[in-house]
């Protein structure tokens, strides 16, 4: 809810700020930067305390952005209150991620991730269609701050209710913990999957959580109901894909076969469906099959899962969201930029900006995946 949830607010949002594009991309994408900053301590933090008590402090923390942002007069509070959501959220999935190490067997951990990110494509389908609704009658503040509430709920559940397990009853000594880190850091074949997985976010989560509903609404003609159904579209594209992959992937996992060539054929059609909206093929299908194909990097988390120690899997899945998290910002932010470039009107962004902004994201998809395959024999290593 929180990541998508200014796809639908972004005309009102950029209205009362008084916000360019760029200036609406810097206001979603810093909420990733956040995220970034703090994922190398928070792997270290998930092996050496768990993944509850880690999770359920810091949703705390974001439940007090979200109260701040509902409160904000201004873009720069706006801004430094959705950095403070990003950092409370930023051990929501890494936490789930890290527990399914250490629940589950090997051979399910591609479904478990897969059912995870589906339940974050729910909350985002909950902010599209269901938001649009609401905001016919209440303001935009007081929505948002319903999910603050949800996010309150959430934390004490996990305080009150999920069990504790962790890799060990001690845990790890903190300097043996950072030479774990080091040594992963430095790892050539970890470094193709994080990178792919950073390149593939800055096109797909970049676009989805901001940049399609403009496209609707300039590009497209779309008016809000449109876009809001329109999102609400992709997302359900999102977690059929998100299954979808996990399911496959577990089979072949079963059977002694790499996950690997699911999730480099996922991000070949993601990138191939982005090329022909480049080249003005306009269809919001394209965009369903672009988010929906684009779900399998997440097959990266699970790779590594069977890659590396369980009393490693915080700092394993944070390490990739490092360079996940960067993707996002800097693609989120970048269109932002290039969308400025061109004069907008009081209808939105000029049509023929997108096709520019869209080919740096693509650019950058298609490069990370062409590393990544190009070193496909270090991860049968």
């Amino acid at each position: 809810m929180y990541r998508m949830v200014n796809a639908v607010l972004a005309p009102t949002l950029a209205a009362e700020f008084g916000l360019s594009a760029a200036g609406l991309g810097l206001l979603s994408s810093v909420y990733f930067l956040a995220f970034a900053v703090v994922q190398l301590p928070l792997g270290v933090a998930l092996d050496r305390f768990g993944p509850r008590r880690v999770n359920a402090a810091l949703l705390l923390l974001a439940a007090a952005g979200g109260v701040w942002f509902t409160l904000a007069e201004s873009a720069a509070a706006a801004i430094a209150a959705r950095a403070l959501i990003g950092l409370g959220v930023s051990a929501c999935l890494m936490a789930a991620l890290t527990a399914f190490v250490l629940w589950y067997p090997p051979e399910r951990i591609s479904t478990m991730t897969g059912i995870a990110f589906s339940a974050g494509a729910v909350g985002a389908m909950a902010v599209t269609v269901p938001l649009e609704m609401l905001l016919r009658a209440w303001g935009w503040r007081e929505a948002f701050l319903l999910i603050v509430a949800a996010n309150l709920a959430v934390s004490l559940v996990l305080w009150l209710w999920v069990p504790e397990r962790r890799a060990t009853r001690q845990g790890e000594p903190l300097a043996e913990q950072l030479r774990g880190l080091g040594k992963l850091l430095r790892d050539p074949a970890f470094l193709r999957l994080a990178v792919c997985v950073g390149a593939s976010q800055c096109a797909a989560v970049a676009l989805q959580t901001l940049w399609i509903a403009t496209w609707l609404r300039d590009v497209a003609g779309s008016d809000p109901a449109q876009v809001a159904r329109g999102l609400l579209a992709v997302n359900v594209s999102m977690v059929a894909g998100y299954l979808a992959f996990g399911r496959a992937a577990d089979a072949r996992q079963r059977h002694g076969r790499s996950a690997l060539p699911l999730l480099a054929g996922g991000v070949a059609v993601s990138s191939l469906s982005l090329a022909l909206l480049i080249l003005g093929v306009g269809s919001l299908a394209l965009w369903c099959v672009f988010v929906g194909t684009g779900t399998s990097v997440v097959l990266a988390y699970s790779i590594n899962a069977r890659r590396y120690p369980k009393e490693m899997a915080g700092r394993v899945n944070t390490a990739v969201n490092v360079i996940g998290f960067v993707g996002m910002f800097s693609g989120q932010w970048a269109i932002g930029v290039v969308l400025s470039l061109w004069p907008s009107s009081e209808a939105g962004y000029a049509p023929e900006a997108y096709p520019w902004a869209l080919a740096m994201v693509w650019a950058v998809q298609l490069a990370g995946l062409a590393w990544l395959w190009s070193g496909r024999r270090l991860l049968a290593a």
